[in-house]
């Protein structure tokens, strides 16, 4: 039967199957984000909380889209038989089915490739089965969706209740892949930490940049943070992004080596190999937080933490000046 496809029938239709591939995407992203944290590679780079934030933010919102629209097609289909007809209903199903086929098949092909070739890792393996279990819920979902419409002896309840369980399944696969994904980054205000000291980091950076292009140029250290305002170039000495007060800078009388100081919400964290995205995180070194001087580097603990620098004369050579006559 040539049953009618009626506007109503086509976005519902079209917006489950949108929802359903950006979904299922998302989920296999986060998945294998939590698997990049939890097991490290020394050539995977250092996590970005972006990569679990963005997942999490899709499946919040496109998850309970999807299920009340998989709600609404199949209330029309057990209301109207002739629903299951449609054209668009039949090639949503067939396509899921066939890409959830191809993405089981392809990730058993790299599993074995990987696997003769002796490179197998318990990383790779995990991430194999996170997709295989993603792909085989939504596979197994729209399997029974069509052997349900069989009739209704004892195999097409049954088939029904699968479908259902499966449906369960799901939401409890996107419910532990968010709480996985919460326990990795921490709550709002703990992100929100974060990226107060990243930018206090790139303030001190600036700041730092500026007392050495100072030196060089008039081959003395600045009396105070006040003196790098530069109408002309646009520079204003910035200011913790938080709290509004100035940063801390000290000079000594050798005139080449200077402090910084500022005041961190946490402690930086290593974060080296659990992902594919630079944070710009620092690897932390093993000073007790008591010493609160960090020579060398912009690791830091929670607190007030004053970086020490040296100029080196013959790495920093001051500008020579141009005499005009």
């Amino acid at each position: 039967m040539n049953t009618k496809t009626t506007p109503k029938d086509f976005f519902i239709q079209f917006g489950a199957t949108v929802a359903l591939y950006v979904a299922a995407g998302a989920l296999i992203n986060l998945a294998l984000s939590i698997i990049d944290y939890l097991n490290p590679d020394a050539l995977a780079g250092y996590f970005s909380p972006s990569s679990i934030a963005w997942p999490i933010s899709m499946l919040a919102v496109l998850v309970p889209i999807l299920y009340v629209l998989e709600w609404l097609v199949n209330r029309d289909a057990a209301r109207t038989l002739e629903k299951r007809d449609i054209w668009i209903r039949k090639w949503r199903i067939y396509l899921t089915l066939f890409l959830a086929v191809a993405l089981i098949g392809g990730d058993l092909i790299a599993l074995i490739n990987i696997y003769l070739n002796g490179e197998i890792t318990g990383r790779f393996v995990w991430k194999v089965l996170a997709i295989l279990l993603v792909a085989g819920c939504i596979g197994k979902y729209y399997f029974f969706s069509i052997v349900s419409e069989g009739g209704s002896g004892f195999f097409s309840r049954h088939a029904r209740m699968i479908r259902r369980g499966n449906a369960w399944f799901g939401i409890i696969m996107v419910v532990a892949a968010i709480v996985g994904g919460f326990l990795i980054v921490g709550s709002p205000a703990k992100q929100r930490a974060i990226r107060f000291d990243q930018q206090r980091v790139n303030d001190l950076t600036t700041i730092q940049y500026q007392v050495i292009n100072y030196w060089q140029a008039k081959q003395k250290l600045p009396a105070a943070l006040a003196d790098l305002n530069d109408p002309i170039s646009n520079f204003t000495v910035p200011t913790d992004p938080e709290t509004k007060v100035a940063y801390e800078y000290v000079a000594t009388s050798s005139n080449q080596t200077f402090e910084l100081c500022a005041t961190f919400d946490l402690a930086s964290q290593d974060t080296s190999g659990q992902g594919a995205y630079n944070s710009g995180v620092t690897v932390p070194m093993p000073y007790p937080a008591s010493v609160g001087i960090i020579s060398d580097s912009w690791v830091h603990f929670a607190g007030h933490i004053c970086f020490d620098r040296t100029i080196d004369p013959q790495k920093y050579l001051p500008i020579p000046k141009v005499i005009s006559y």
